[in-house]
């Protein structure tokens, strides 16, 4: 499998199901569009970068399935916090959060690759999540902030490291809020690729 992302979190997820990866990164703008609800912005990422990486295969592949992904975190309001650029936005971020319910949402988009690299068939969806936030205090904001853990996550947090001490309730999956909803991903790839087995084979895949 094609990833189109270097997030070592969406590897780890799919490693874990068993699958083998080759990581070949988009760059492509990811600004908001005016008027762009959080779930389409998502979503659009996510196909966008599919379609640079596909095209940047030169029209020959290894691999038969490339999956893009991109995951958001936004409030009520539809606020979208990305990466916080120093720890003062990071510890802004959190504030922000702090207390409340916030949604995690993760565009993807898989492509059924032939050999010359044209896409035989593209399925695309959102999977979000609800978490909420106990009421978090300065001390802790600023604790969490020197540890480094929130530089390199939208939101500021990471649900798989130090930041699962922030979280008082999630509602929907926990791999999403990590950076992939890899239960759902295998589900849809069984329908694009046409196996009704893909799932099974990966229960059973060996470490």
């Amino acid at each position: 499998m094609y990833l189109a992302s270097q997030s070592p979190r969406r590897r780890q997820l799919l490693e874990a199901a068993g699958f083998s990866l080759t990581i070949v990164p988009a760059d492509i703008d990811e600004t908001r569009q005016a008027g762009e609800t959080p779930t389409h912005l998502v979503k659009r990422l996510a196909c966008q970068k599919a379609e640079a990486t596909r095209a940047s295969l030169g029209g020959r592949t290894t691999e038969n399935v490339l999956l893009a992904a991109d995951t958001i975190v936004w409030t009520e309001d539809g606020d979208v916090l990305g990466k916080p650029a120093d720890e003062k936005a990071a510890r802004a971020m959190l504030r922000e959060l702090s207390g409340r319910a916030h949604h995690v949402s993760t565009g993807v988009c898989l492509m059924h690759l032939d050999p010359t690299a044209k896409a035989l068939a593209t399925r695309s969806f959102v999977e979000t999540t609800r978490v909420s936030f106990f009421d978090l205090t300065d001390e802790e904001i600023c604790a969490y902030v020197a540890s480094g853990e929130p530089m390199d996550k939208a939101g500021a947090y990471g649900i798989q490291g130090r930041g699962r001490l922030l979280v008082s309730g999630i509602e929907g999956d926990w791999a999403n809020v990590v950076g992939l909803p890899v239960a759902r991903v295998v589900r849809e790839l069984e329908a694009l690729l046409g196996r009704q087995d893909l799932v099974a084979h990966c229960l059973g895949a060996q470490d």
